[in-house]
């Protein structure tokens, strides 16, 4: 495939992972789910093997459960900035810490800082690891949401002129290097690290159930 079509082809992945996350309904999530894995099985930017997707039968996630879907209030943070290297082509990716999320879930006060890409675009990104991490979940984390990629219709809801927000984990999904080492990603720094298993949103790929 030639630069210029994976480009094309890249779009078009998010355009529809954008799309995903805009279902409504009472059965949302679980077309949001039987979508994303026809993505995971047919799309060319797949982060699936081609051998990967010839047997892919599905990701594996939790039920849907109602306590993972917590209101937060955002909070100032120091706008410090913090470097995660990828450890691939990408390099080190600078960020800025652009708040701290603090919330209640499953009876555990939680915080959570968001970063936000320096660089073009800008953009807000939630990597966590939780006490499901390397046992039930992907062990370098996971993501709630990355707006420059639209993973965040569902996942994140905003409220222009107020700084608290919806959060819901049962859309928590992991990053590409869960799926194959070719990929390289930023994953969770120490402070969003959770002591709190969130057994909600995608589960560890590749693990028998």
């Amino acid at each position: 495939m030639n630069r210029t079509q994976e480009l094309l082809d890249l779009a078009d992945w998010r355009r529809r992972v954008g799309d995903l996350y805009r279902i409504e309904g009472p059965d949302a999530i679980d077309r949001f789910r039987q979508g994303r894995d026809q993505l995971f099985r047919d799309h060319s930017q797949s982060p699936l093997t081609e051998e990967a997707q010839a047997s892919f039968t599905g990701l594996r996630y939790f039920p849907a459960d109602p306590q993972y879907v917590v209101n937060a209030r955002l909070e100032p943070a120091d706008l410090s900035e913090l470097e995660i290297d990828t450890g691939g082509e990408d390099g080190v990716i600078r960020y800025r810490r652009a708040g701290r999320l603090e919330f209640t879930m499953a009876g555990e006060t939680c915080g959570l800082t968001v970063f936000s890409l320096v660089g073009y675009g800008g953009g807000l990104f939630l990597p966590f690891r939780d006490g499901t991490s390397a046992r039930e979940t992907y062990g370098g984390g996971r993501y709630l949401f990355d707006t420059p990629k639209n993973t965040d219709g569902l996942s994140l809801r905003l409220n222009a002129g107020t700084q608290n927000v919806g959060l819901d984990f049962n859309y928590a999904y992991n990053p590409s290097c869960a799926y194959d080492a070719r990929w390289c990603c930023p994953l969770a720094p120490r402070e969003n690290w959770l002591r709190v298993p969130v057994r909600a949103g995608e589960m560890a790929y590749g693990v028998p159930a």
